[in-house]
């Protein structure tokens, strides 16, 4: 049976909803990771999902930050405390378990200059995913980690890596911290399956002929420990939604897996 999990960030659920919606529809996929919703909980369209045939659950705080995961099937084992990562009052993870897999959705700090405090604050979030992860998983479970992680991992994942190595995104400090994670147990799934640059999933609103020029990053990310990883089928990028009128400044990463 394919297992479907997709990643957005959709910079206001409320201004995208419609976008998510019609995506849904489309694609159908048993988990919908969604970052930087921005809405208090008790404003979160919660009733428009169910309309869709989707159960979701949220942590939210007004005009920032936000996750969300959306699913056809029943959700469990919901979790909001990252352990302490976060500053207080900010929602940047949530995790649950969608049919034996563990769903685990994060939106890392953006950060600023590489001096800055929030540029430190960054990188000791990811760093200590690490210990969120080893506290609630093993790594021989069935994990799936989701999310806008704010980093570019590989050259081949921004469009001008000489250009932007150093720059918050594409920094070796922000490197080393992830993959720090990663030696947890996790897999990139996406380049599993997609061995080429020039795939993105995010571009900058600020200077609108990126897009048509395809000068990107890849940000947003699913990435698998080994059992899972092992049933990944494929993965892409769908650029379509980015390409609408009112879009978010992120597009859709899925990856199926036979599960």
């Amino acid at each position: 049976m394919l297992f479907k999990i997709a990643s957005f960030n959709a910079n206001s659920i409320r201004s995208r909803l419609g976008v998510v919606l019609d995506w849904l529809e489309k694609e159908r996929p048993d988990v919908l990771c969604l970052q930087e919703t921005k809405v208090e909980d008790g404003l979160f369209p919660a009733a428009e999902f169910l309309g869709a045939g989707y159960n979701v659950i949220f942590k939210g705080q007004k005009s920032y930050n936000g996750v969300a995961i959306a699913s056809p099937h029943p959700i469990g084992g919901v979790v909001t405390d990252d352990g302490g990562l976060s500053l207080p009052g900010e929602a940047r993870l949530i995790a649950a378990n969608i049919k034996g897999v563990h769903i685990v959705n994060t939106y890392i700090p953006q950060g600023q200059s590489p001096s800055s405090e929030k540029f430190t604050y960054k990188l000791n979030w990811i760093r200590g995913l690490r210990d969120f992860f080893h506290r609630s998983y093993s790594n021989d479970m069935m994990v799936a980690w989701a999310g806008d992680f704010n980093v570019a991992p590989e050259p081949i994942d921004v469009h001008d890596p000489k250009r932007l190595y150093g720059k918050v995104g594409f920094h070796p400090e922000e490197h080393e911290a992830l993959k720090y994670v990663r030696e947890w147990g996790f897999t990139d799934v996406f380049r599993l399956h997609e061995k080429e640059g020039g795939h993105y999933s995010f571009w900058d609103y600020r200077v609108p002929q990126l897009l048509r020029a395809n000068k990107g990053w890849r940000v947003d990310h699913i990435w698998a420990t080994r059992k899972l990883a092992h049933l990944s089928r494929r993965a892409w990028i769908d650029r379509e939604p980015r390409l609408r009128e009112k879009p978010s400044d992120h597009t859709f990463i899925v990856a199926e897996f036979e599960v």
